[in-house]
């Protein structure tokens, strides 16, 4: 019962319409906040320029945090397995709960100039305008700036000023902080030495590669198809030099794991998309992490672009007038969280909503071909070979219109059937209405396995819009609560 009420994923905030994380996940980000809180009223005696003068210590504790949570590159995924975009909802969180200490940090000090500075005969300009004062107003306004346009709907309609916006604003915040309080400084080198290494020495230095890439409108007319293949470097083999290119020198020209994403830049597009890199998750299936043969180590990518206005907008129109274009790729990024807790479960259910088959489509791929998906499998482990062969997947992908089944080929559908997945595509919800997820999802978990003692556990991984997201998390929450052994995995398609 626990673990299916830790599952639960609330709907949406009224009003705001802001979704919620799982439960597990709001506890975990509540204690953190706890946490904070207790650092700051703790035998404060009510006192509120001493808390507001800890507001101002925390937030300076927790800027490393803060930078390493939203780094691309970063620690927590050696540690933990999980990338940073799973991370990202505790990077956006920490820096909500930062802007909150700021507010109070700031508003206690403008009440102590009222107590105490006013009746002295100190104006409020004059307050402001004293330097330390001033540095710290600025870097206020500059992380309020950051948090307003990192919210959700701002990012949609303004993806590239929250680009823009989030470079120049926290470099200003960060000097203005550094000439604000002096003991700041050593967080605040941590945080800029995060943030220095993840965007200077790993991404542009060591993980952005430049590739021709050629550019093809779909049928629906609002999606562009950027594929780029090219021939893969040698494996290594010496340790030395396999620990040099995991920590260095992984980047795309060296593959890619199945469900990963990248960063894309096109140069050619415009003056302004010179400096902009968005996220596309990689939609073709991951090449062969080893082979004997070196015709078969090529890779070919694909990335589904649909036309939504700005950087994608603009991409449609470069592609109806040049099918081919020079792109920069920053990547691989992700982790086989998915791909993994799949190959453990006896059933693995794969539900795909709209372009969330960019994230399907692979992890199915691999399943079917774990000698070549690149994840790692282990062939030595006789239970994985036998899991392998036994495992029944069912992939599930729901669309809006016919139109959209020209972003996957028929022909990778059709080898995925012939390989032994069951593949369902419901009607197009725009003719037909929503499918009965609910009903596919009972189908495939509850079909009887082969009774000879083997455990029947089930995989099911969930990429789509929030709404479809948040019924396949919900549902395979009662199922656990009603006994069964069910895990699920939600891969979001948006950052």
């Amino acid at each position: 019962y626990l673990r299916s009420l830790l599952l639960h994923q609330p709907g949406p905030l009224p009003i705001v319409a802001r979704p919620m994380p799982s439960n597990g996940m709001s506890l975990f980000i509540l204690a953190l906040l706890g946490l904070n809180t207790l650092y700051l009223v703790h035998d404060s005696t009510g006192d509120l320029t001493l808390v507001a003068d800890r507001a101002g210590l925390l937030f300076a504790a927790n800027l490393p945090w803060l930078y390493v949570l939203g780094a691309k590159n970063q620690p927590v995924k050696a540690l933990t397995g999980h990338s940073y975009e799973n991370l990202n909802v505790l990077h956006r969180r920490l820096g909500e709960w930062m802007c909150f200490l700021a507010l109070g940090h700031f508003a206690g000090f403008v009440a102590g100039w009222y107590r105490v500075l006013r009746p002295l005969g100190i104006s409020f300009v004059h307050f402001v305008t004293i330097p330390a004062v001033a540095f710290g107003l600025g870097a206020w306004v500059c992380y309020e700036g950051l948090y307003f346009t990192s919210l959700a709907g701002f990012r949609r309609g303004w993806y590239e000023v929250f680009l823009g916006t989030h470079v120049v604003l926290q470099v200003v915040a960060l000097g203005c902080l550094w000439m604000h309080f002096h003991f700041a400084r050593g967080y605040i080198g941590v945080a800029l030495l995060v943030y220095v290494v993840d965007r200077l020495v790993y991404r542009i230095g060591g993980k952005t590669r430049a590739f021709e890439a050629d550019l093809t409108v779909l049928e629906d007319g609002e999606t562009t198809l950027v594929s780029v293949n090219w021939s893969l470097p040698p494996t290594t083999t010496t340790s030395s030099s396999a620990m040099r290119q995991r920590i260095w020198v992984r980047n795309m020209r060296h593959g890619w794991q199945p469900s990963a994403h990248v960063f894309i830049t096109l140069p050619h597009l415009s003056r302004g998309h010179r400096f902009q890199a968005h996220p596309m998750t990689i939609a073709s299936a991951a090449p062969p992490s080893s082979s004997s043969s070196s015709d078969q180590r090529h890779a070919w990518l694909n990335l589904i672009v649909r036309a939504q206005g700005g950087f994608s907008r603009d991409l449609l129109h470069h592609a109806r007038a040049n099918p081919r274009t020079k792109v920069l790729l920053d990547g691989p990024y992700g982790s086989l969280h998915a791909l993994e807790m799949l190959r453990d479960s006896d059933k693995a259910v794969v539900i795909a909503g709209g372009s969330g088959i960019a994230v399907a489509y692979p992890v199915v791929w691999a399943l079917l071909h774990p000698e070549d998906s690149g994840g790692g499998v282990d062939d030595d482990a006789e239970r994985q070979i036998a899991r392998d062969d036994r495992r029944e997947i069912t992939l599930v992908w729901i669309v809006q219109d016919a139109s959209h089944l020209s972003w996957l080929d028929a022909a990778r559908l059709e080898e995925l059937s012939a390989k032994g997945a069951k593949v369902v595509v419901p009607p197009p919800t725009r003719k037909s209405g929503r499918p009965d997820v609910r009903g596919l999802l009972r189908g495939a978990v509850a079909e009887d396995a082969d009774g000879d003692g083997w455990s029947s556990s089930v995989g099911v991984v969930v990429s789509g819009p929030d709404g479809l997201n948040r019924s396949v998390r919900n549902f395979c929450a009662e199922m656990v609560r009603e006994g069964l052994d069910v895990c699920v995995e939600v891969e979001k398609f948006g950052w």
